[in-house]
């Protein structure tokens, strides 16, 4: 099934979505989540709430409560052994080991909590980096990835 099947299928009848951007942005291709977030206009996406979370999901909890999440999808570099602005859903059961660690807290905690306490259905959209090093830019490949994954998601939640 192609990503846009995927996440057709994931929202659904998603009445309240959440994106979360997470990542940090002067690491490189780990910004991506974030790099994704600043191209989608919130004005035009139905019932979406757009989270730029840096490398701290976990403090916006409260957010994702107010809202009253039904879905959340979080936007982030995974390295899932895929080239470089490969794009890839991944479930929360299987993300062990597939987020890039330069967040405060896993990203699991942060998903088991949204998951249990909120009750919201969760997923990881995950673009394979190709550099994560201090004070770089986005790669090609990932400056690309990010263009595409942010108009899919225009077209699919607008």
């Amino acid at each position: 099934m192609d990503l846009e099947s995927q996440l057709r299928e994931f929202f659904g009848d998603g009445e309240r979505v959440v994106l979360v951007g997470v990542g940090e942005t002067l690491r490189g291709d780990d910004g991506v989540g974030i790099k994704i977030i600043e191209l989608l206009d919130e004005s035009i996406l139905r019932n979406v709430l757009i989270l730029n979370t840096g490398s701290v999901p976990e403090a916006y909890t409260g957010k994702l409560v107010e809202h009253n999440s039904t879905h959340v999808l979080l936007l982030d570099a995974a390295n899932f052994g895929g080239e470089p602005g490969d794009v890839k859903l991944i479930d929360s059961t299987r993300i062990g080991g597939q987020a890039i660690s330069t967040h405060n807290l896993p990203l699991t905690i942060f998903i088991s909590y949204v998951e249990k306490v909120l009750g919201s259905k969760v997923l990881l959209l995950g673009v394979q980096p190709k550099c994560i090093g201090f004070n770089t830019e986005l790669s090609p490949e990932v400056a690309k990835a990010t263009q595409k994954v942010a108009a899919l998601l225009t077209k699919i939640l607008g």
